[in-house]
């Protein structure tokens, strides 16, 4: 009897042993039948990170880990069977979706022009130039920032004023004495970028200082602004030629793409066709 009693108990133990999975080699977790090995959290933590944040990450993206897998076992044993074939239907259509335009993509990567010459961009501003307006107001000006207390304070002065491209090497020496300062002026720059370089003009006061030809010289604390505002553009007016000129080949490119796709598009059909790969029954 209490043979017996001992064959039973091992082979229950057995029976138990036998039944729960087994640890597969390198792993780190189990769900189910899915497990999670070391090499898929190989390049998880940082170098340079410490041991305790190293255990908190892995610790983290196992119970990530975990969740999901457990989130989809129920998730299929739960939902209807039609729920299941749409989203199997709709994961399909990813797939082609994903894999296609990537395709594409590389095609195009590969074969677009990307030189658009500037006889190009100039003819499709001139024909669509209503369709570029400003969407706030830019300014062409420019700008010192020095101490008052400057030696040369009143040279940089009358040179910043009466500016010509002639004092260009007295500009290379004592530009590097202002605390910042901005010459081109044949550049535009939006508004917002105005009143971050120079703090002294304000939404409040900006009518009064941004004005074409307007020459200021300004005061606040331990700074004195000099300032020469050379044009102003204002909200929905038509964008320069020059201003437009990034957006204008953005906007030729994009058509040369969408060209280049529908071309392609039609040529892997008819090839298809001609090759009897492709073919519709009446």
């Amino acid at each position: 009897m209490i043979r017996n009693s001992f064959f039973l108990i091992f082979l229950m133990v057995c029976s138990c042993n036998y039944f729960k999975p087994e640890q597969k080699s390198q792993s780190i977790a189990r769900v189910g039948k899915n497990y999670l090995y070391k090499s898929d959290i190989a390049k998880l933590v940082p170098a340079g990170t410490s041991k305790e944040d190293s255990l908190l990450l892995v610790r983290d993206f196992i119970d990530r880990w975990a969740s999901q897998k457990l989130l989809i076992e129920a998730a299929e044993r739960n939902l209807s069977d039609a729920k299941k074939r749409e989203y199997n239907a709709l994961i399909k259509q990813y797939k082609i979706d994903l894999y296609t335009s990537a395709y594409i993509e590389e095609v195009v990567k590969n074969t677009v022009d990307t030189v658009v010459s500037q006889e190009e961009l100039k003819k499709y501003y001139e024909e669509n130039k209503e369709n570029f307006k400003a969407n706030g107001t830019l300014v062409r000006l420019r700008y010192v920032n020095l101490s008052r207390e400057n030696p040369r304070f009143e040279i940089i002065k009358n040179k910043f004023f009466n500016y010509s491209k002639k004092d260009k090497k007295f500009w290379d020496t004592y530009a590097l004495q202002c605390k910042s300062f901005a010459m081109n002026d044949s550049v535009w720059v939006d508004m917002s970028q105005v009143y971050v370089k120079l703090p002294v003009i304000t939404p409040e006061n900006r009518d009064e200082i941004i004005r074409p030809g307007k020459k200021m010289q300004i005061q606040s604390n331990d700074d004195t602004y000099l300032i020469k505002v050379t044009n102003v553009l204002d909200k929905n007016q038509i964008l320069p030629f020059e201003y437009s000129k990034p957006t204008l080949k953005e906007v030729l490119l994009n058509k040369r793409k969408l060209e280049l796709i529908k071309k392609f598009e039609k040529d892997i059909t008819n090839d298809a066709i001609k090759n009897n790969d492709y073919e519709i029954y009446k």
